[in-house]
């Protein structure tokens, strides 16, 4: 069967807050309400990030005009150690799983500090052996994330994981994620079934981070056996920022939710047979053999006796040539379904 473990849906603020606490805390309400599992946020001390002459990307510069450097950018939009600490306790008054994705060792250093269960690993580090092995050597649970990748350099990062983890006898588990790199993200570009070549690839959990605009495409990734959805949202879409036009607004995120747990009930086990709630319709829905004039007892059935009709409580159809021949054993009136106990052989 498609496994029992439901779709573990995080929804992603990344850097939605604009830097501000309480915008954050109101994102932990939103996605609570929503129903979503898990909340992200993202963790950089931006000079440990971005060269002072790193351009700004296309998406960005179109979101929020070209006056700053990325590194200007970035400073607004990061949180402190202390927001940080804020937050984690926040989500788990409110039940909900805190995660934030680090940039640096320093980041994932005070995160697992702070009691983070889940460590996420961005697409863009997926080179950054350094950094893998550093939070992989946490021995926690590990998401990855491979957009922009080809199979053979998830192949490496998957590598480096298992180097550390082998070492230190840990055996949690690691998950990948299949994403496009673009904000937003076309439908044309997205691949979904490359989501399934990772798992063929490597025996290991798969999930989706979704950049596309819209709801339907995650969904997709839900019914096709994702077991991690990842969905950008934001208190509002016209707020300034690199992110909010490609995010969810609270509403869409909870439709995305309720329709994701729907498709996650509807896939069931993979064995074909009727359903408990199919079997009354089952009867009156099919057909049995039917007598289509008043047979008199000891009658020799003809062909244009019988008759196919509803309900399907008599002898089934596929019987017609069988009882043709036989004899009556009592008289049975016309448009009555006829029973074995009503036949002899002639």
């Amino acid at each position: 069967g498609a496994g029992k473990m439901k779709t573990f849906i995080i929804a992603e603020a990344g850097v939605n807050h604009n830097g501000d606490i309480d915008t954050a805390l109101k994102l932990v309400d939103m996605a609570e309400k929503a129903g979503a599992d898990a909340i992200k946020f993202q963790t950089f001390k931006s000079e440990r990030l971005v060269t002072r002459s790193t351009p700004k990307a296309k998406y960005q510069k179109a979101n929020i005009g070209s006056g700053e450097s990325q590194l200007e950018m970035l400073k607004r939009l990061e949180l402190t150690n202390d927001n940080f600490k804020r937050l984690f306790y926040y989500c788990r008054k409110k039940n909900i799983i805190f995660m934030s994705t680090p940039f640096d060792e320093k980041s994932a250093d005070m995160l697992d500090r702070l009691g983070m269960n889940i460590f996420k690993i961005p697409s863009g580090e997926i080179t950054n052996k350094p950094l893998i092995q550093h939070i992989a050597a946490k021995n926690k649970p590990v998401i990855l994330s491979t957009g922009m990748s080809y199979l053979n350099e998830v192949e490496k990062a998957v590598r480096w994981i298992y180097d550390i983890w082998n070492k230190s006898g840990f055996n949690q588990q690691l998950t990948l994620l299949h994403c496009v790199s673009n904000y937003p993200a076309h439908a044309k570009d997205v691949n979904l079934c490359a989501m399934n070549t990772l798992k063929v690839s490597f025996g290991l959990p798969v999930g989706y981070s979704d950049h596309t605009l819209g709801i339907e495409i995650p969904i997709a990734a839900a019914a096709m056996g994702a077991k991690v959805i990842e969905k950008h949202f934001t208190l509002d879409r016209n707020m300034k920022g690199p992110d909010h036009k490609a995010s969810l607004e609270p509403d869409e995120l909870k439709a995305m939710v309720k329709a994701i747990r729907n498709v996650e009930k509807a896939m069931g086990d993979g064995i074909k047979r009727p359903a408990e709630s199919e079997e009354e319709t089952r009867i009156i829905a099919r057909r049995s053999l039917v007598t289509k004039r008043d047979i008199k007892k000891g009658d020799v059935i003809r062909s244009d006796d019988i008759i196919i009709k509803r309900p399907g409580s008599g002898i089934l159809p596929e019987f017609k040539d069988i009882i043709k021949g036989m004899r009556a054993r009592k008289s049975i009136i016309a448009d009555s379904v006829i029973k074995w106990g009503d036949l002899k052989d002639a």
